[in-house]
């Protein structure tokens, strides 16, 4: 039976009908896993503004010959590589969104948590 309203307790199953926690210390650490994914996802996130900031910047010196090919639209390893990073993310939050989901209080406090602390170490800097 799946729970419809927060609740309390340490009998969780979390994304997959095979994660589920019948003792506190399998609680304890599904807990972590998910303060430690949710900051990951914060660390990923800085990644991929880093790196869309740092490959926008346009060349210092702009000879015609490099104009010439960008204007042909060809596929940039700087626009790939900035997909790449954006699908991996998005694909990080949906996990995050749907282990919220299963409605957990303690799944909820250590994912917000986790993303608060995340956001903290990776994404305050004075850049």
């Amino acid at each position: 039976m799946m729970h419809m309203t927060i609740y309390w307790g340490k009998k969780v199953t979390l994304l997959v009908h095979w994660w589920k926690t019948r003792t506190w210390v399998s609680y304890i650490l599904t807990l972590l896993v998910c303060f430690l994914f949710s900051a990951f996802y914060q660390y990923m996130e800085d990644r991929r503004l880093h790196f869309k900031a740092s490959a926008s910047n346009p060349p210092p010196i702009a000879t015609p010959l490099l104009s010439k090919l960008g204007r042909a639209r060809r596929v940039s390893p700087a626009r790939l590589v900035t997909s790449l990073f954006f699908g991996v993310n998005s694909a990080l939050g949906y996990l995050l969104m749907l282990a919220i989901m299963s409605c957990n209080g303690g799944v909820f406090l250590a994912i917000v948590l986790g993303l608060s602390f995340g956001y903290y170490l990776f994404r305050t800097r004075d850049d």
